[in-house]
């Protein structure tokens, strides 16, 4: 009786453990739609932010593309040279020490390849100017 009792209570705490292990998946919370091809122009006129790709906010707090997951979303602003205006690009990054001058060369601005992100490291989801 006491070996039945002893091997049920031994059943019932690995069941126990093995269901509190388990995480729960991410769930999405917000998704940021990519804006529409016919609609940028009128976005940038209006000061808009344009959304290059969509993604998504993540109940874990993480941020997601279609293809990568990252654990921060950057708001990075400046201003390019003389411009009169500002600008904010929107990263979603693996790391959160991305300064402005990283970020302009890597939107393509540069010459230099070795200037852009990889995408597994980070990836421009929007860009805001004005």
């Amino acid at each position: 009786m006491k070996k039945t009792i002893f091997c049920l209570f031994a059943v019932a705490l690995v069941w126990g453990m093995c269901s509190c292990s388990q995480s729960k998946e991410a769930t999405v919370v917000n998704t940021f739609e990519q804006t529409p091809l016919d609609q940028i122009e009128e976005y940038r006129e209006s000061a808009k932010e344009v959304r290059s790709t969509t993604y998504y906010e993540m109940s874990d707090g993480t941020w997601k593309t279609d293809e990568y997951s990252y654990p921060y979303r950057l708001v990075i602003t400046g201003k390019l040279g003389g411009s009169a205006q500002e600008i904010a690009y929107t990263i979603l990054s693996n790391s959160k020490d991305i300064t402005f001058e990283q970020a302009w060369k890597a939107s393509g601005l540069s010459s230099d390849s070795d200037d852009y992100f990889k995408v597994e490291d980070a990836v421009f989801v929007a860009t805001k100017i004005g």
